[in-house]
Parts: structure tokens; sequence; C-alpha cells
């Protein structure tokens, strides 16, 4: 944004005289520049330092440069005659010296005049020297444009939330006119399309990026309020390039009359999908309000994968404010009495200063620092106790040090609740913080935290501590919902990790669900089996597939089937010494061999109709061998690309590991399964902004943008979020697309 007002300083606002600078030729910088020296000339005696070029500083208005010595010259005051070190040798003393003894009043002469003088300042001699200026001639060339400097402020207001109404600001007028009088200020009516053009202009250079991606897109829908009950449908698209870069991007605001109609939604996931041609690439929907299938799968061409089971009805961060919030409240009586007391020391710099005084005293050895919390972000609230607990001692004896606090403390049981509140406000902030990284996270790392957190309420829920019970019991309740709804999407992504696959979900499993942990563990094997099965139809045409049974199932599985087995075209050899089936043989290899290290001797094997069989006796000491690969690669053709995944060994555990960088590198080992990995991975299990990851209460839309044009208030929201990830069109030129409200 610097770069934005420089180019608005020098282009709007006067290049040839806007962009100044001081340069004092007598400055530190001045000072180690060589004087150009003739050489025509003989260098002589006759040199003086004052030929070098002419002194620019101001102080020589009340400074002479006198000759001392051989390479000594110093500065005399015209009116008191005192001398200052000026040039000593090579060495150049400054006028930093020489300003002070006019401006602070050291010279007796400019001192005793300033007295003398009715208007005159206290320890002011004269009027501070003033700096001389001139024009940078880097920037006097730079002509001025004025469609530049017109895109240059829609740019700023998109940016900066400004309300386009600035361009009619008296102040904001006078300043700009003040600074360039050529530049012609443009009307509200002339900023408001230019921010609609450029909003146009990246709407369809990110719709050519999307159309491009190998794969789907997720969809997230945040409901918006404002003052006038009118809703504003956010909608916003996560996906994985071709680069396997994830991508999250706000595609529209959608006005909402009757947000708390059952088909409020309805007209805004159909404008989205239209708008953004996205009727068969949408893989899921993740929202935090109520929402049947059927009404959704009215306004998709195809319905969702996995039958909608993939449909996230419940946001996440949403889901973790809410639990956060019923935590604080079951203990409000305790959270009001520490943060009335935290009031008392933070509103008054007497009250802070016995209270760090008393703190000393009993040498309470915590470094955090009291503040009073914002109750609209319940990690304020979080963070506030944590640090009121650490100086619970010096609370509980401040009312005898400070006779003032009035206010009655928390009991010691109260305190202990706070403490025990903080341990799982603890888990719920680790959950949501992930969301507040620079890059949102994969789908992958939702599961830890969420399987974390249903298996502490779920301990906690039949703890033998009464209050622990109490608070907790009534989050496990809120929090299993979340899980029943979710486990499933949760899970797949996470055997997406090739650090974890199914090993972690047996081992969660087992601790959450006990006994019962096989059925829920089969539940997660199929559903990864039948997700990968339908990308594995998509990948193939239709008549590549047909019917056996109530199975479809590839044809190439069928030609398979019909390949005789190595045994019967060894048998069909005249030769005698061929390895048969239960008869040992002598070099009987056995170990283990990698995927695909002796496939085409086995394609060999079983090609003999075309070719002459080689013959292998006895005498050679690897029939066996052969025969062993030859079903070996049999067996492994067979199987699928996320059976092969799930056999292999997981990945050691590192917290450099990066999940797509290993998929983009394993996308022709895995084709169809890395298809699936990226659509997964970029599930998004939150609907809200990172900026509103803490929030109590739903966002709202200001009365000011409320007030705007609705396609202008979409052009605001959705082009500041693309411009921060840097923008996707051409660079300006004058020929700017121009749209009528």
């Amino acid at each position: 944004m610097i770069g934005v007002f420089v180019y608005i300083i020098a282009q709007v606002f006067g290049v040839a005289w806007i962009i100044l600078s001081s340069i004092e030729m007598d400055s530190p910088i001045a000072a180690v520049m060589p004087t150009p020296i003739d050489n025509s000339e003989p260098p002589g005696l006759e040199t003086q330092p004052n030929k070098r070029s002419r002194k620019k500083s101001i102080v020589w208005d009340y400074f002479t440069v006198e000759t001392v010595g051989a390479g000594c010259t110093r500065a005399c005051c015209k009116q008191c005659k005192k001398s200052f070190a000026y040039i000593t040798g090579s060495k150049l003393a400054g006028t930093s010296h020489l300003k002070r003894h006019i401006t602070m009043g050291i010279c007796p002469v400019s001192r005793q005049k300033n007295q003398q003088s009715p208007n005159s300042k206290p320890g002011n001699a004269i009027d501070p020297p003033k700096r001389r200026y001139r024009s940078t001639a880097g920037f006097a060339s730079i002509p001025f444009n004025q469609d530049r400097c017109s895109h240059e402020i829609a740019k700023m207001i998109i940016m900066n939330d400004y309300p386009p109404h600035i361009v009619e600001h008296s102040g904001f007028v006078d300043f700009a006119h003040t600074l360039q009088p050529q530049f012609n200020m443009a009307s509200f009516n002339t900023i408001q399309g230019d921010c609609v053009a450029m909003y146009l202009r990246e709407k369809q250079s990110l719709l050519n990026f999307i159309s491009e991606i190998p794969g789907r897109v997720n969809l997230t829908l945040d409901l918006w309020t404002s003052n006038q009950t009118i809703g504003y449908a956010v909608l916003t698209g996560y996906f994985i390039d071709g680069d396997w870069n994830l991508h999250r991007r706000i595609l529209n605001v959608v006005i909402i009359p009757y947000p708390d109609s059952d088909v409020a939604f309805n007209q805004a996931l159909a404008t989205c999908l239209s708008d953004w041609h996205l009727e068969s690439k949408l893989l899921t929907l993740a929202l935090d309000h109520s929402f049947s299938y059927e009404t959704l799968n009215q306004h998709l061409k195809n319905p969702l994968m996995l039958n909608g089971r993939l449909l996230i009805g419940n946001c996440y961060a949403c889901v973790i404010s809410r639990l956060a919030q019923d935590a604080i409240g079951a203990t409000g009586a305790a959270v009001k009495k520490i943060r009335d007391s935290v009031k008392y020391v933070k509103t008054s710099d007497a009250h802070e200063e016995k209270f760090l005084e008393l703190k000393e005293q009993l040498r309470v050895p915590s470094t955090k620092e009291l503040f009073i919390d914002n109750q609209t972000k319940w990690n304020t609230t979080f963070h506030m106790l944590l640090a009121a607990n650490e100086l619970k001692q010096v609370f509980s004896c401040l009312e005898t040090y400070d006779p003032d606090y009035q206010i009655v403390p928390p009991s010691m049981d109260e305190w202990k609740q706070a403490e025990i509140l903080c341990i799982y406000l603890k888990y719920f902030f680790d959950a949501a913080n992930i969301l507040t990284s620079p890059t949102y996270p994969t789908a992958s790392a939702f599961y830890h935290e969420v399987s974390k957190i249903q298996l502490e309420l779920m301990q906690a829920a039949m703890s033998e501590d009464p209050f622990v019970s109490y608070l907790t019991r009534p989050l496990r309740e809120k929090f299993d919902e979340y899980w029943r709804e979710c486990f499933l999407v949760l899970a797949i992504a996470v055997v997406i990790d090739p650090r974890f696959k199914m090993n972690l979900i047996e081992c969660s499993f087992s601790r959450i669900y006990g006994e019962n942990a096989e059925m829920w563990i089969k539940v997660v094997e199929d559903g990864i089996h039948d997700l990968f099965h339908e990308y594995l139809v998509q990948a193939f045409p239709p008549d590549a597939f047909m019917e056996e049974g109530n199975e479809v199932i590839p044809k190439t599985e069928i030609h398979q089937e019909q390949i005789p087995h190595e045994d019967t075209l060894l048998e069909e050899i005249p030769q005698e010494g061929i390895y048969h089936e239960g008869q040992p043989q002598e070099g009987n290899y056995q170990g283990h061999y990698q995927e695909g290290t002796h496939q085409g001797l086995a394609e060999e094997l079983l090609s003999h109709g075309s070719q002459e069989m080689p013959l292998i006796t006895i005498g050679d000491g690897l029939s066996d061998f052969e025969a062993y690969i030859c079903e070996y690669a049999i067996t492994q053709q067979s199987k699928s690309e996320l059976d092969q995944y799930l056999e292999e060994s997981v990945l050691p555990l590192s917290q450099e590991f990066d999940i797509l960088d290993w998929w983009k590198l394993n996308q022709l080992r895995y084709p169809t399964l890395s298809k699936m990995a990226s659509d997964i991975l970029s599930v998004p299990f939150s609907t809200v902004s990172p900026d509103s990851v803490f929030d109590t209460s739903s966002k709202k839309m200001d009365d000011y943008r409320t007030s705007l044009h609705p396609v202008t208030l979409e052009a605001l929201i959705c082009a500041k979020d693309w411009y921060q990830y840097g923008s996707l069109s051409s660079e300006f030129t004058n020929s700017t697309v121009k749209m009528e409200l």
C-alpha cells in the first residue's frame, strides 16, 4: 500500500513539485562527495577549500569561512565573531553545531536582539533557518495522467475500505487541489464506476483461472446481518490449482431479503454456481445454518459426490466459539469478579502502580500483563483470565494493601473455577487458532484438533470432580452433534495424509468408541472406497464400464479375469522340468519385491500367444522366482490405487512435511487418487474469515455499506479480497471498462 500512496503522490498530486528533497551540500552525505577538479590546471597553493562548489545551507547567511592555517578552515559567526571548527585536513565538521549556535540562542548578540524584539519567543535567537527545496529531476519528467490517478484512487478505496463518497468530502478535495491543481477530482458516480470496472476485470481473470483448474471447487456460505434485518450471503470458493496451491477467494455477496426463510440461501447458491460455471464442479458446501440436501440438490445439475455425505452443515469456528461462550457463561459469576478486578487495576495509573508494587513485594514470578477483555472476542476473555489467574495471589492481598479496592474479590473456589475453565478454553483456542495462519490449512489439519476435543470432553464429562463434570457435560453433548455430522469427511481427509492413513483413525477411534471402534472404522473404510470409486468412474468414458450383478466394474478388470493363469500357460509348454505349484524346487527365492520391479517380465510370460515362450528348466535355478514374480505382478494389477496407497507404510512424522508437495510429486504414481486428494484437501470446515474466528456473534454489515448499490457492495468486498493475493488481470490501461449504475 505504501507503493500505491507514493504513486498517487507522484502522479495525482504534482509530480514535478510534490516529491521534494532537502539537499544541503554540507550535509554528511554531501561531505563525502568528491568535488570536481579541473585536471587541465595543476594544483597549486592557491587552491583553497572556499573554491568548492557554492554552499547551499542556510547557516552561511550567518557565518563566514576563514582560513587559519594550512589545511585548517574555521566558520566565524558574523554577529559574535566566535569561530567554530569546519575543515581540518580532510575532515569536515558539518553544520549541525553552527545551526544550534543560531537557533538555540547560544550566540549572545542574537540572543540580546531577540530579547529586545517584542514578538520574540523565549529561548530563540532568531527564526529557525528554513530549508531550501528543489525538485527532483527524476520525477519531474513523469507526465501527469488523469486516468491513472483516478484508477489509483479507486484502488485505494477498495484496499482500505474507504467510503467511495470520500471523493466528495471537502477536506479531501481541498487537499488534492492544493497538491495538484491540474487534477480533476472524480465524482461519486465516476469513482463508483471505476471500482466496479476494476472488479469486473479481476472477476473475468479469476473466472478464466478457475476454469483451468483440474479439480473441483468447494464453497462456504456465511450469513452477514444488518440493522435493516436484511441478510448478506458471502460465498467463498476453495480449490487447488494445477501446481497444487490452495486458494481461497470470495466469489459472491448476495442480498438475502428474508434470511429466516427455509429457502433463503437457494438464490444465493444458484447465483454463485451460475456466475462461476460451477454446476458440475462443486464437491461440497459448508455453512452454519440448517439446510436440507433435498433443497440444495434442486440447484445442482449433478448431485454432490458421495450422495451429499460430505456436506458440512456447521461451521468449525462457529461451533468452537459457541462452546467457548457456553463455558464462560457457566462460570459467569467468577468471570465477572475477575473482570471487575482487572478493570480496577487497568483504569487508573495509581491503582496499577500499587498493584505492581504489591506484586514485587510478594515476588510473584508472572510476566503476563493484565488487560481488559473485549467481550465480542472470546479469545480476549481467555487471555484475560489466564493472566489474572497467574496473579491471583496479588489480587487476594490487594484488599489489605490498597484501601481504595472496594470490589468483592473472587474467592479461592472461584479462582479454581477460572483455572479449570482456562484448561478447556485452551483446547478451544488451539483448535480455532489454526484458522488464523496466513495460509488456509488443508482439510487434513482439522481431524487432530476435533478428535482431541472430542476425547477430552468425553473423559471430562465422566470426571469425579463435580465442577468439571458440570462444566463439560453440556459441552460434550453439543460437540457430539458436530462430531457425528463431520467425522466422515474429517477422517477421509486425514487418511489422505501419507503420515497417518488409516493408522490414526484406528488409534483414535479405539479411544473414542471403545468396543464399537471396528464398526466406525468400517464406516470410514467404506466411505473412502466409495468416494474413490466415484472418481474412478469419472476417470474413464462411460463405455469403459459394464454391469456385473449389482456392481459396476471397469472392463479392464473383466479382461484381466479372462487372461489364463500363469500355471495354465506353463502347462501348455511341452518341456520337462517346469515348475508346478506345490512342487518344491531348488533355488526357491522368498522375499518381498517392490511393485513394478519385474512387471515387464510377467507381461512377457503372459504374451506367449504372439511370441515363442522361452524354455525354463530346473537347471536355470530361477523357475520358481519367475513364477512368483508373474503371480505378484498380476496381483498388484488387480489392486486399486487406493488399496496400494493404504498398504504402503506411513511416512515418518515431520513438522516440515508439506502434504500438497507430496501429492504433487506422486500424482503420476496415483493419477486417480491424486485427483481425489486435491479435492478433499481443499474442503473447508469454517465459513468465517480469519479475522472473525473468535467472534461471539455473526458479522454485521455497517449502515454505510448497506446504502450502496448491490453491485458496488459486491465489487468492493470481492475486489479487496482478490487484490490481497495479487492482481490476475493485466496492468492498467487507459481503455478501462465503465459500468453505469
